[in-house]
């Protein structure tokens, strides 16, 4: 059974919260997005008021080589962007595991933060080793995993350390899977899904999960691509671009972007994941950005989900003008599919 924060006794205890800061940097290697670091405040903040609590945060961060430290992917870059977004004293600590963290934890003031190193660091943390959860988990009496966008992941850090700590499911974590339950199979209708990005193989079971409960579902991006390319069939409900602005094929045409905002303007319900063509680069991003303007045009309840879906949102300073914002990517592909995913079960199945 999975267990609430409201269900857990915090007084008193060191508390490690499972985060998701693997945020994007810019080209100056400034952090570019602060949507992750806000999305946990209410858990930190619950936690934080429990008398006597210690609180430490534990991270991936980047692609390093696994088991080798790399100041690029040190979660000591982060430390000012968790403060801001917090509004606490965040202590950096330079490991996650052994005697550094519990002299951390010892040493810490009521009202402080401490940020692990980067997990990724850890020889075994992708495999889910079992002596690596064990020393993570260590230091601490209670786990709270509040990292829904790694919960398709079986890592040491998501689906091991619940074996060997009591494990509560954060407030975000809780909040993604009922908004992904409720706008999967009680959309209000008309319920439009746009899919878009890369690999056809990661998006055909959302698409098919949709089918039923959805009205039409717009496809466009690399997918749309191989769909063509492969001569898959599908129900009258999934619609395919009807024309390119590029003879590649890299970003829906002019046609195709009208076919699908009239479509979109009728919607009640709109979820949204994955770009239309191949945004980075202009003029690519045109079919991208008019297919965000549709949606923000409506009164729909929208939900977006991915990560590029989500930097298009940010860079259009339009977080704040959609329903709800998915960290998930992977995850909320996977769940709103239907599937349930390792690091939910591994709370469900937790030590008690």
């Amino acid at each position: 059974m999975l267990k609430t924060l409201r269900q857990g006794d915090f007084v008193g205890k060191k508390i490690l919260v499972r985060v998701d800061y693997n945020v994007e940097l810019d080209d100056i290697k400034n952090v570019h997005e602060h949507f992750r670091f806000h999305v946990v405040k209410e858990t930190l903040r619950f936690l934080g008021e429990q008398e006597g609590s210690r609180i430490a945060l534990l991270t991936h961060f980047g692609r390093p080589k696994e088991g080798v430290y790399d100041a690029a992917s040190s979660t000591e870059r982060l430390v000012a962007s968790v403060a801001n977004a917090t509004g606490k004293k965040v202590i950096f600590v330079p490991d996650c595991t052994g005697e550094v963290v519990m002299r951390a934890l010892a040493d810490q003031q009521p009202g402080e933060l401490l940020l692990l190193e980067n997990v990724r660091f850890k020889k075994g943390e992708e495999e889910g080793d079992i002596e690596l959860a064990k020393d993570l988990a260590r230091p601490f009496d209670v786990f709270v995993n509040e990292a829904f966008s790694v919960c398709h992941r079986n890592h040491a850090s998501v689906t091991v350390i619940p074996k060997f700590l009591p494990s509560f499911a954060g407030y975000r974590l809780l909040e993604e899977m009922e908004k992904l339950d409720q706008t999967r199979l009680y959309p209000e209708h008309p319920a439009i899904a746009i899919i878009g990005g890369a690999k056809i193989e990661t998006k055909l079971p959302l698409i098919k999960a949709l089918e039923p409960n959805y009205d039409c579902i717009l496809v466009g991006g690399m997918i749309a691509n191989e769909a063509i390319d492969q001569k898959i069939e599908f129900s009258q409900k999934v619609l395919l671009p009807i024309d390119f602005n590029a003879p590649e094929r890299f970003d829906i045409g002019a046609q195709t972007i009208a076919y699908f905002s009239k479509i979109i303007k009728t919607a009640k319900t709109i979820v949204w994941n994955g770009p239309m063509g191949k945004f980075e680069e202009k003029p690519y991003d045109i079919g991208t950005g008019a297919i965000l303007h549709a949606i923000l045009d409506t009164e729909a309840e929208v939900v977006i989900g991915g990560g590029e879906s989500l930097a298009v949102l940010e860079a259009a300073g339009a977080m704040s003008k959609v329903s709800f914002v998915s960290s998930g990517g992977g995850a909320m592909l996977e769940y709103m599919s239907g599937v349930e995913l390792p690091g939910i079960t591994a709370l469900k199945n937790a030590r008690v």
